[in-house]
């Protein structure tokens, strides 16, 4: 209830976004579906923020739109993998860039060669 509050203070709409899941009769969320119902709120707001349609952000991100709706509704708990390629798409749109350099994982070492 606390954290249903908070969402409207915060001026979440509740109406078209998944609903959170309800406390369980030990009083704790069930973690799994809060989390997967977290981040799907949070991609439909950020998304709604940068202006950009649900077709768009697959076809940036390289998906299907399905795929994304699926997450968006919380059906599916996505990869790691695509929720990066997502987040790099929102990330572009908010700064408003071409791209975001992404962090290598090694940097290549630059000698002399013998």
């Amino acid at each position: 209830m606390k954290l249903r509050i908070l969402s409207k203070a915060m001026g979440q709409d509740d109406a078209d976004v998944s609903p959170l899941p309800e406390i369980g009769p030990d009083g704790t969320y069930p973690a799994i579906e809060y989390a997967t119902v977290s981040l799907a709120r949070k991609l439909i707001l950020d998304r709604r923020r940068v202006g950009l349609s649900q077709a768009e952000v697959a076809r940036r991100a390289g998906i299907r739109v399905e795929t994304l709706n699926r997450i968006e509704r919380a059906k599916v708990s996505p990869s790691v993998r695509t929720v990066d390629k997502i987040d790099r798409v929102l990330r572009e749109a908010e700064v408003g860039i071409a791209k975001v350099p992404t962090p290598r994982a090694r940097p290549r070492k630059r000698g002399l060669r013998a």
